[in-house]
């Protein structure tokens, strides 16, 4: 079950990546209902997620 939480939160990110604002409000829920290991698989998954998106590379210093 928590592993559908963690696709459904990468789905909901990637949806909302047009607006710098909503992906950060989405980011801050997904770290509060996520799992400590899922928080780390989000990280790297943003790292990569954002390497071609430069106006959502402050969003990392949330899930640090």
């Amino acid at each position: 079950m928590p592993r559908m939480i963690y696709d459904y939160t990468k789905s909901v990110l990637e949806r909302v990546s047009f607006d710098p604002v909503l992906f950060i409000r989405e980011l801050r829920k997904a770290v509060k209902t996520l799992l400590p290991y899922e928080i780390e698989q989000l990280k790297k998954w943003l790292q990569f997620y954002t390497q071609e998106k430069p106006e959502l590379k402050q969003c990392l210093s949330i899930v640090n």
